[in-house]
């Protein structure tokens, strides 16, 4: 299994937004810290706007942030939105399925179980799983100046002092 290059960005911009959730971010920002381009970033940022999981600001101050809490948006939701319009194998495509065997074949049914048990599984995260207590990825994506998210439960002086450590 493997997930498009689109799902993925969809996760690295919402680990983004998450990780600088005080601010509005720019869409070069997230392209640099991920390494992607602004162009594919923009059809990824339109669809996440669309199904609510981002809010988009235009203008000069525009940008781009969380629609809702990052514990309120769940893994497995953002994979269907992004997965589900592909189907994983042609006899999967409701449409467009010209395999011989559908009617007799199991093989179909250990895909549709294996794609449930996956996404179940997905399901039981959200970003904020991904994100809180992170120092590493928070290290990754912060951008300079931005408030920092918990790591570990620890105060404001551990903080620093575990992030002073990361920038050695």
């Amino acid at each position: 299994m493997r997930l498009t290059t689109r799902t993925n960005l969809a996760m690295r911009t919402l680990m983004f937004c998450a990780v600088n959730g005080d601010r509005i971010v720019r869409k070069h920002e997230i392209a640099e810290a991920c390494n992607a381009s602004e162009n594919h970033l923009a059809q990824v940022v339109n669809t996440l706007a669309q199904r609510g999981f981002i809010e988009t600001q235009r203008g000069r101050s525009g940008g781009l942030r969380l629609a809702r809490p990052m514990d309120q948006i769940g893994v497995g939701e953002v994979l269907r939105t992004f997965e589900a319009v592909l189907p994983f194998v042609e006899c999967l495509d409701g449409e467009n399925n010209t395999c011989p065997l559908c009617d007799a074949c199991r093989f179909r049914e250990a895909i549709e179980a294996a794609l449930e048990a996956f996404y179940t599984a997905m399901d039981s995260h959200s970003v904020g799983d991904l994100v809180r207590d992170n120092a590493a990825l928070e290290h990754l994506l912060r951008l300079p100046g931005a408030p920092r998210i918990g790591i570990c439960g620890a105060g404001p002086r551990a903080r620093t002092t575990l992030t002073a450590d990361l920038e050695v």
